[in-house]
């Protein structure tokens, strides 16, 4: 039986580059793969074919000696073959193939190639969060806050290196530095992290005592911390390299302060704006007046109350709110008037009450509203 020829095999031309070749052969590799294939017999051979068409035509010398001879050219012994071997025998052509596109087809999922070279031994510290709370009044002034952070440093005794007396890693001998070792199962290459280093590359002959060959020991570490004016829940502060200690020599993470605004007792906020809800007598609403009211500052302020002020009435005091976080506006603070209802009336204070209710003409403009429009409803219900 005649072979098909390598090109049609592959699916390419016959004048493919060597990148359409290769893509050409990764698709087949995938379709033709017999782990997919359980259910056709010839998926195997198939799948064989399509890595013997491959393993020629990825050779710039097989395959000048292809596309001049075709089969011949590795039949008989004649010249063309050029490594000693037909190009179909034995499972170590497949493995030289495959490999060549092994990283195309699962680098991603195996976390890349190594590209030939070492790993770095030093690995990035982990970056930290602090959880900062802070009163209304301290997001209002900013602060110079002390934080003690729970974390891990470099160690002293070895200058980060994990060696005792600071000496140099050597290579890993069971990877050459690597990181990762390959294994031949079947039909696949598989990449693993190497267990001698842990996929470092690198290790330490004589770790040394205080670190246990880390390069860092767990420690906590007091910082001094600038809160700015301004701020709210939820704002993040970086420090850089105040994280975690790198692993053996590694540059530090870094740490992210996150703010947390506590509630107050008197002021609402809202952004850079405060809101401040004051209780008002109902003599007080009704003939105004002159009321005192706080300020976040410390201060206070005087804000006039015109006469017939009802519950839910807003007054501004412009600039009285909390400052910008960037920039050097300040928002505005908002007076929000409650008027109370008298209560533990005694009976001379009930009998003026009355005696007020008895000669009030027009002085409940909403409660006459709102009944006339009742009036008006109950009528049309009737009619």
């Amino acid at each position: 039986m005649s072979k098909r020829d390598y090109y049609e095999t592959l699916g390419v031309s016959k004048g493919a580059s060597a990148d359409e070749i290769k893509k050409g052969y990764r698709k087949k590799a995938k379709e033709l793969h017999p782990d997919r294939n359980s259910d056709n017999p010839n998926a195997e051979a198939q799948f064989k074919e399509a890595n013997e068409a491959y393993d020629v035509l990825k050779d710039p010398e097989k395959k000048a000696a292809y596309d001049r001879y075709g089969h011949a050219a590795f039949e008989n012994g004649m010249g063309g073959a050029g490594r000693g071997h037909h190009p179909g025998q034995g499972n170590g052509d497949f493995a030289s193939a495959f490999s060549d596109v092994f990283d195309d087809l699962f680098g991603d999922f195996m976390g890349g190639r190594a590209g030939g070279q070492a790993r770095s031994r030093a690995q990035r510290g982990s970056d930290l969060r602090y959880n900062l709370r802070v009163s209304l009044e301290e997001a209002f002034s900013g602060l110079q806050k002390t934080i003690t952070v729970p974390t891990s440093v470099g160690c002293g005794t070895c200058n980060g290196t994990g060696a005792e007396g600071g000496a140099e890693p050597v290579t890993c001998p069971t990877c050459s530095g690597m990181g990762k070792v390959r294994a031949q199962q079947g039909f696949f290459t598989v990449e693993r992290t190497c267990p001698t280093c842990s996929g470092v590359g690198q290790m330490v002959k004589n770790p040394c005592a205080d670190c246990g060959g880390a390069g860092r020991l767990e420690k906590e570490r007091s910082l001094s911390v600038n809160i700015p004016a301004g701020v709210e829940t939820g704002t993040r502060i970086r420090l850089s390299g105040e994280g975690e200690a790198g692993l053996r020599g590694g540059p530090s993470g870094d740490l992210y302060i996150f703010i947390d605004v506590q509630e107050h007792a008197l002021f609402e906020r809202d952004g850079v704006n405060l809101y401040c809800r004051v209780p008002v007598s109902m003599v007080s609403a009704s003939l105004g007046g002159d009321i005192e009211v706080p300020t976040i500052d410390g201060g206070r302020s005087r804000v006039k109350i015109p006469s017939g002020s009802q519950s839910g009435r807003q007054m501004r005091l412009r600039g009285k709110g909390m400052p910008s976080l960037r920039g050097n506006q300040s928002g505005d603070m908002f007076i929000e008037l409650a008027v109370e209802t008298p209560v533990n009336l005694t009976s001379r204070q009930k009998e003026l009450l009355r005696e007020f209710d008895d000669i009030a003409v027009d002085n409940n403009p909403q409660n006459d509203s709102f009944f006339n429009k009742v009036k008006t409803f109950w009528d049309s219900m009737k009619s």
